[in-house]
């Protein structure tokens, strides 16, 4: 638990708009932050229990299916190779700009929805 000193320094950076709680994003002030990151999980564990395991992963399923579709599979492709290059220093990009490896985001191509 942090001290008081701590948790003032924190309120005041979140009063300047920084997020001080993963998932407080929005928050005004660390309370704020702090409620926001609770409820955010809680709906997520609660999304979970009425899908059940094997529901909520194919929920995540789907949704990377989507975006394939969406970009095409060439695009997944380029996506994967950039991907497969970041670091926890460097994202796939700079790697690959750094390593002098060409990524073609031409192929990231969206499709449009039709009617």
């Amino acid at each position: 638990m942090a001290s008081q000193q701590e948790r003032e320094e924190l309120d005041a950076k979140a009063k300047q708009g920084e997020t001080v709680v993963p998932g407080g994003t929005g928050g005004k002030s660390l309370e704020a932050q702090e409620h926001l990151a609770e409820g955010r999980s809680r709906g997520g564990q609660t999304r979970k229990e009425q899908l059940g395991r094997e529901g909520y992963q194919e929920l995540g399923s789907k949704g990377g299916q989507t975006r394939k579709e969406q970009i095409g599979t060439e695009g997944n492709q380029e996506m994967g190779r950039k991907g497969g290059l970041s670091t926890m220093d460097m994202s796939g990009g700079e790697s690959a700009d750094e390593e002098g490896i060409d990524i073609d985001e031409s192929k990231y191509r969206t499709r449009s929805r039709g009617p």
